[in-house]
């Protein structure tokens, strides 16, 4: 039977929110209605698919601008983070990322955990590095994404185990589709999934410790 385990990105294997930074980038005032934007969205008072062009729209982040971001969510790694995954590997877990995060910010951090598989929103860029969008029909830019995504994952593989780790309502929608559902609490708790979710953690090296005992 294959153990997986699949971690949201922003404020769980980061402190950071990726999309915020991108903001921050952009300008202050830019980065007040990104970071209200976002935070409606991971409470749950508004739909994923309500938000997601309108920050990206606002930003229009650079692919040099990503890749800055990529090395922030290096420097501000969960500090247990890379030795935990390592020995979640060693003990036979496949480690994923499922995030309504971008795939070029994100891909350098899974790089540096050894994290194989990403699940991130693709962005496009012309040939000079300017946005030209995002992919619109990618699961996470919309309510439920990541759900669709694990559903997905678990009818490929067969007989499995299927662990979510996250912090905010996108990640607590899984819920119906996972053996165990984690919230994620070190950087932020969030109400609705701190009322909802059946286990937590305040540390990636909690969830070996605690919840991986099989």
């Amino acid at each position: 039977m294959q153990k997986i385990i699949a971690f949201d990105c922003d404020s769980t294997l980061s402190s950071i929110e990726g999309v915020d930074e991108l903001a921050r980038i952009a300008g202050d005032q830019i980065f007040k209605e990104v970071e209200d934007l976002t935070n409606l969205a991971m409470d749950g008072k508004v739909p994923v698919e309500e938000v997601f062009a309108r920050r990206l729209d606002l930003i229009q982040p650079t692919l040099a601008q990503c890749e800055a971001v990529g090395r922030m969510y290096l420097k501000t790694v969960e500090p247990t983070a890379k030795e935990t995954i390592n020995k979640m590997q060693e003990k036979g877990w496949t480690c994923i990322i499922i995030s309504g995060g971008f795939e070029p910010c994100i891909s350098p951090l899974a790089r540096e955990l050894g994290i194989a598989k990403v699940e991130a929103v693709p962005l496009k860029f012309d040939t000079r590095g300017q946005y030209l969008g995002f992919d619109e029909n990618y699961p996470t830019t919309r309510s439920g994404g990541k759900t669709e995504i694990i559903r997905s994952i678990r009818a490929k593989l067969g007989l499995n185990k299927f662990i979510m780790v996250g912090d905010g309502v996108s990640d607590l929608e899984t819920v119906s589709e996972v053996d165990t559902f984690i919230g994620f609490f070190r950087y932020v708790q969030r109400d609705s999934v701190a009322q909802n979710c059946s286990a937590s953690a305040f540390s990636i090296s909690e969830i070996l410790e605690t919840h991986l005992n099989f």
